[in-house]
């Protein structure tokens, strides 16, 4: 197979079989693992919360959730296809060690396997629950949209707020079609909590999104666009703990539409201070690891969210 070649390609994996090299490209760009537990934790919490907001008893049947997660792990999967092709040229200038620009894949494999993904979910869809497609479908129209960067790319990219408003709206969309397992297949209206719970997704969207993209200074590289980069370590930072403090207040909403108690605020608030450290601890004294602990503080963030705002008080009823 002939692909092409940079100072970073490994002929040994590029001339590996597809499904090798299938194998490597997730390791890398989406660890089917580590991102299948958060999504799942965040179509349970979705599922949940939705449930407990309207006293619905129990949880759904195990075999729509399993359905339904297999549905929003490979929309993200989608999504992660997607920014390869719309980042490929920025990616062959200044990110030539990444799966595409060495070689290691084509677009045109990532394209053969977003048509797969899209023809199976359509298909599990259509078999299991067809009233779910509805939403389902909008959130493909919205990811069609992205791909294409709502046809201003220009703009946007000089406007990183927009940018990344425009794009984090894709997280409740897919949240909408999670809680809808619950909701739209029981016939009910979607309670109204749930519109905090979506605004709390879509912050923690921003939340991974700015985490990720703060450096230490020694570590920015010439063309990748970071917060820290276009801000300033000092004010990227300071931006994310806005953030976080933002998702915070709409998670004590989301807590007190779901009825929970004065717990549920504690631990909250518990769990928004100790993710605040890392962030003050690097804009005190900025190094390389205080800037990585600021992305896993984030991942860790986005996952005590969603647990504590519906998957675990799920599993208490379902095992307390």
């Amino acid at each position: 197979m002939k692909t092409q070649q940079n100072g970073y390609s490994n002929p040994e994996e590029n001339n590996a079989s597809f499904l090798k090299r299938l194998w490597i490209y997730q390791r890398e760009r989406f660890p089917l693992l580590a991102h299948g537990m958060m999504i799942s934790a965040f179509s349970f919490s979705a599922i949940a919360y939705s449930r407990i907001s309207r006293d619905a008893v129990g949880f759904i049947s195990w075999q729509h959730f399993f359905v339904g997660v297999f549905t929003t792990v490979t929309l993200f999967l989608l999504v992660r296809i997607f920014d390869e092709f719309k980042d490929a040229k920025e990616d062959a200038m200044y990110r030539k060690e990444l799966p595409v620009p060495r070689g290691l894949i084509s677009l045109q494999e990532l394209r053969s396997v977003g048509i797969v993904l899209f023809l199976a979910q359509i298909a599990i869809n259509l078999i299991f629950f067809p009233k779910m497609l509805i939403i389902y479908g909008i959130v493909i129209f919205y990811l069609c949209l992205m791909g294409k960067e709502f046809f201003v790319a220009d703009w946007l990219k000089k406007r990183p707020f927009w940018y990344v408003t425009s794009h984090m709206l894709i997280i409740p969309l897919i949240d909408i079609y999670a809680s809808g397992l619950d909701w739209l297949l029981a016939g009910v209206d979607a309670p109204k909590g749930l519109l905090f719970f979506f605004a709390v997704s879509f912050m923690n969207g921003i939340v991974l999104e700015i985490g990720r993209k703060i450096r230490n200074p020694s570590d920015e590289k010439v063309g990748v666009e970071t917060y820290s980069y276009m801000l300033g370590a000092k004010k990227a930072t300071g931006l994310w703990i806005f953030i976080l403090l933002v998702t915070w207040l709409l998670s004590i909403a989301a807590s007190y539409y779901a009825g929970y108690g004065i717990l549920a605020y504690i631990i909250l608030t518990a769990i928004f201070i100790w993710s605040c450290i890392p962030a003050v601890l690097f804009m005190n004294n900025r190094s390389s690891k205080r800037a990585k602990a600021i992305e896993l503080t984030s991942a860790g963030w986005t996952i005590a969210m969603y647990l504590s705002l519906g998957g675990v008080p799920m599993l208490e009823r379902l095992f307390g």
